[in-house]
């Protein structure tokens, strides 16, 4: 293969992967339907998250010495691990979702309760308190 026949086949191979891009963008894009379990899911993404963040404000202040945050450390790692479960059976619509609502309910309630009691002096676990109440309105309407 010569120069010009080396610049004739790059200069095709553009034209053609140009014109597959083109057709690429004028396709509609597919989208997966919305689940009915989308809301709890996220609230119990959301639990996770500000949850994470709690027990990490709670540890750090345990380890300074502040006993108060003993009860809720464990309210809220209990719930990390209930919404943690309760997040990957809703995202799959699973058959044990009722189920696990029904616990993750009771896990955010505690967790919830637990967290009230630091919220106007904690950022962290006001934030938790939060997510809880919201996942527990979600798991109401999946509980068995």
């Amino acid at each position: 293969m010569d120069r010009r026949e080396a610049i004739g086949a790059v200069g095709a191979f553009t034209l053609a992967a140009l014109s597959t891009v083109g057709r690429a963008e004028s396709m509609p894009a597919a989208s997966a339907p919305v689940s009915k379990t989308a809301a709890l899911a996220e609230a119990a993404s959301h639990c996770v998250l500000n949850g994470q963040h709690c027990l990490a404000h709670c540890l750090f202040l345990l380890g300074n010495g502040d006993d108060s945050m003993a009860d809720c450390s464990k309210a809220v790692n209990q719930m990390l691990a209930c919404c943690t479960a309760l997040q990957s059976l809703a995202a799959q619509d699973s058959a044990l979702l009722p189920a696990m609502a029904k616990v993750a309910l009771e896990a955010c309630t505690e967790c919830e309760k637990a967290c009230k009691q630091h919220s106007s002096m904690h950022a962290p676990c006001r934030a938790c308190m939060e997510s809880c109440a919201e996942c527990i309105k979600q798991c109401r309407a999946f509980a068995a």
